[in-house]
């Protein structure tokens, strides 16, 4: 079980880069970086852990070598594949690229870029900036993000808490769901999936939004304001977006 430490203050980047497996990367205080790496010891020979500079690499080499392309898929070896463990300061930010591996983060990042096939995305905890996810049948699920959002799906899930800055989701048929906006402007595209976006307190909404077949509907009064003041001095949500068959619901988030 190789195990790397590194004097890593901020600002710091992540790189992982493996083909199947798992991530587990959580945030803690100070300023040192531990790696961890299990699996077969065939597959552990194959993988370079390295420090240069503002960023740690963890990646396959050789014919295992990630690339960044959803050809990722026929890049999986062994039925496990490599674990990566890493403990990181909070703050950092990450990148993943990865075909199957599940990618489970929890802590205090500060951005976030994530290229995935099949693996999952689960965040618990909050990214301050940015948060961009490429992934095919993988589920994301996020906890918060400070920044812009940015998710481009096939067939999996999308499930985001809070988002501070815009948002654009695309997907064929997966879910889309956005608990809280405060301002800013959403943007989505589905063929078949459901679309749920909620609307802050005391933001107003700007919509135009359609579905060829599905259902439309909004618990948020459109283009509203209170009486003697324009829309423009408030927080609004300007949605745009238009899916096939999916239904679109706009509900006042708690």
């Amino acid at each position: 079980m190789p195990e790397h430490s590194f004097h890593t203050p901020l600002p710091l980047t992540l790189e992982v880069a493996i083909p199947s497996g798992g991530i587990d990367v959580e945030t803690t205080d100070g300023e040192e970086s531990t790696i961890v790496l299990e699996g077969d010891e065939r597959l552990l020979e194959q993988v370079e852990v390295r420090h240069e500079g503002d960023r740690v690499a963890v990646v396959t080499r050789g014919k295992a070598k990630v690339g960044f392309s959803f050809s990722l898929g026929s890049l999986v070896f062994g039925s496990d594949g490599i674990a990566v463990r890493a403990r990181i300061p909070h703050g950092a930010s990450l990148e993943v690229k990865t075909a199957s591996a599940d990618t489970d983060l929890s802590g205090r990042f500060l951005g976030l870029d994530v290229n995935t096939v099949s693996g999952a995305l689960r965040v618990r905890g909050e990214v301050a900036d940015d948060v961009k996810v490429k992934a095919v049948s993988g589920d994301v699920d996020l906890e918060r993000a400070g920044g812009d959002l940015s998710v481009q799906s096939v067939s999996g899930d999308v499930r985001a808490g809070s988002v501070g800055g815009d948002v654009d989701l695309k997907s064929v048929s997966g879910d889309l769901h956005v608990g809280a906006l405060v301002s800013g402007e959403a943007r989505f595209t589905s063929v078949s999936g459901d679309v749920e976006v909620g609307i802050a307190q005391g933001s107003f909404l700007d919509v135009d939004a359609g579905s060829t077949s599905g259902d439309l509907s909004s618990e948020v009064p459109l283009a509203s304001a209170p009486a003697g003041e324009g829309v423009g001095e408030d927080p609004t949500v300007v949605l745009r977006g238009k899916t096939i068959s999916g239904d679109v619901r706009v509900f006042r988030a708690a």
